[in-house]
């Protein structure tokens, strides 16, 4: 058997060196113009022709049709670019470029908001409202284009960053917002608004909280196209920057009052989970004063309830002025198992589905309303007082506009954002939806919670101007009549005030008697509050409300 020689032996060559070194220098030589041929082909292949075409047809057919088909009588659009760099955004220029005989391009300049500052900068924990104590807060400054430069701007197209509480994020939404507002809004008459377009492009979409989900047009991949309504807009715009200042009077022409053209609003609150708030609900009821505005109907009182309301209840809700309306209770994913009234206090969020009416105030169950709040239909989504705790709005009192789209959002997001500080309740969750919010005045929503003083109010009292008194604690209701019970239990004291518990049991005594018996006092509550009353008194705690001789009538004719 012969033996396989191979075909490269070092014994037998069968090239000489001489012969190798050519063969190599031949396929390098050959090889250089197609090497480079396929560099070059790579290299192209980033941003290819072909692909570029299809992003100017998919572009022509979407964003820029929908826009087209809604703007007439101009031979060119106009559009206004903000927050765009040629280098970073050379597919949009190029779109752009492909439709140069049907558009105008504008750049809009401004100034970048300081780096420095942080979104508490914008909205602080605390402002000083007296304007005895000197001038009103100001916001720091955040920069806007000068406006009249960009005239006639059918379109605003804008790159926007994303980001939760970003203040950079907030400039280029409010930038936007300004320029569509001031384009639309050519007279001030309502009845002449003009077509103003917004396109916002990036993976996250503009802020919520300004442009609303009902005027989304169109969403396709970076692309969000919007025709905002532009009333609502331009009140948006006449607001501050953030709650770095109380939300002036007005919402269309910034020097007056705008009665909103409205036909449908109500005043709104929600039980659910159990019936210890129906009194509360009863008072709240009873407490808001009679619709003043002869030019418009009046709101109604719809109050959402659960099945934990019994038929007694709801006779008892009904004959307060209440319109019922069953919901179906929503379970809050980071509540504790069985804590009361947070494992279903997401349920408030059905709020947003009564779009049978235009703007709504909601007031929580444990809240009186002591002066005519009417006006405050004219502030837009979302107005609210502060809360005590950082820098957030407290929920138990805001105005918000309904919208079914708004309420999917939210749904959609419920498993997904947790609360600012992992709280579990929904007025941690609406604060991750809504971050720009408008400060009303800490008197529209008088928190029952003394751990941090307002002034030199050691007495706690009420002070008179106050709208609506909020009741952090045990409730009026739940106690004697006689005094605030949150004083018989030491770590209850910051929310014991005998001037907040005076005026809720005024409003009771101008109820029928027929809706004081819903506020009758059981024997439960009676059993609960007389061991308070022993602790305090056994503790000698120094406030000595523990002395105070018990008349409350209620013990006389207790319930259940």
């Amino acid at each position: 058997m012969s033996k396989i020689t191979p075909l490269f032996s070092p014994r037998q060559p069968r090239f000489s060196s001489k012969q190798c070194n050519l063969f190599l220098i031949c396929i390098l030589f050959f090889s250089i113009p197609i090497l480079l041929s396929v560099l070059s082909w790579k290299h192209e292949t980033l941003v290819p022709f072909v692909t570029r075409k299809v992003q100017v047809e998919i572009t022509k057919s979407s964003w820029f049709e929908v826009i087209t088909k809604g703007i007439t009588g101009t031979n060119k659009i106009k559009v206004g670019l903000v927050n765009f760099n040629t280098r970073v955004d050379d597919n949009l220029y190029q779109q752009l470029d492909a439709l140069n005989r049907k558009v105008e391009v504008v750049s809009v300049h401004f100034d970048h908001v300081n780096g420095s500052l942080k979104w508490e900068d914008f909205f602080p924990e605390w402002i000083n409202e007296d304007s005895k104590l000197g001038s009103q807060p100001k916001c720091p400054e955040m920069p806007m284009p000068q406006l009249k430069d960009y005239g006639d701007v059918n379109v605003v197209v804008a790159r926007v960053p994303c980001g939760v509480r970003d203040v950079f994020r907030l400039q280029v939404n409010l930038v936007v917002g300004n320029l569509a507002a001031e384009n639309g809004w050519v007279t001030e008459l309502e009845n002449n608004l003009r077509k103003v377009y917004v396109v916002f492009i990036g993976s996250c979409g503009p802020m919520v909280e300004i442009f609303r989900c009902d005027d989304l047009l169109m969403h396709e991949g970076e692309y969000w196209v919007y025709e905002p309504d532009l009333k609502s807009l331009k009140q948006q715009m006449l607001m501050p920057v953030g709650s770095c200042q109380i939300a002036p009077g007005y919402s269309k022409t910034g020097k007056e009052l705008w009665r909103p053209h409205f036909q449908k609003f109500a005043y709104v609150t929600i039980l659910h989970s159990s019936e210890a708030y129906v009194c509360g609900a009863i008072a709240l009821a009873h407490s808001i004063p009679p619709f003043e505005d002869q030019n418009h109907p009046a709101p109604d009182l719809l109050l959402l309830v659960d099945n934990s309301i019994g038929r007694d209840s709801i006779r008892g809700l009904k004959a307060a002025g209440w319109k019922i309306k069953h919901l179906q209770n929503i379970s809050n994913p980071f509540a504790q198992k069985d804590a009361y009234n947070n494992e279903w206090n997401y349920s408030k969020l059905q709020i947003w589905q009564l779009t049978m009416y235009e703007k709504i105030i909601f007031i929580d169950p444990n809240v009186l309303i002591l002066k005519n709040i009417e006006n405050f239909f004219a502030y837009p989504q979302l107005s609210a007082a502060p809360d005590e705790i950082e820098t957030l709005f407290n929920s138990g009192f805001m105005i918000i506009e309904p919208s079914q789209c708004m309420f999917d959002d939210m749904m959609q997001k419920i498993y997904k954002v947790q609360s600012y500080n992992n709280e579990d309740d929904q007025d941690y969750y609406l604060n991750e939806i809504f971050t720009w919010w408008h400060r009303l005045s800490w008197k529209m929503n008088y928190l029952k919670y003394y751990k941090r003083q307002r002034g030199n109010n050691e007495k706690r009292e009420v002070p008179k101007d106050v709208y609506g008194i909020h009741y952090f604690g045990l409730k009026p209701w739940m106690c004697y009549r006689d005094y605030d019970c949150n004083w018989d239990v030491e770590d209850h004291h910051i929310f014991a005030s005998d001037s907040a518990h005076q005026r809720w049991w005024q409003v009771y005594d101008a109820m029928p008697k027929k809706l004081q018996s819903y506020c009758g006092l059981t024997k439960k509550i009676e059993e609960k509050i007389m061991k308070q009353r022993a602790k305090a008194r056994n503790a000698r705690l120094i406030n000595g409300h523990w002395k105070i001789e018990i008349k409350d009538p209620r013990r006389k004719n207790m319930i259940g």
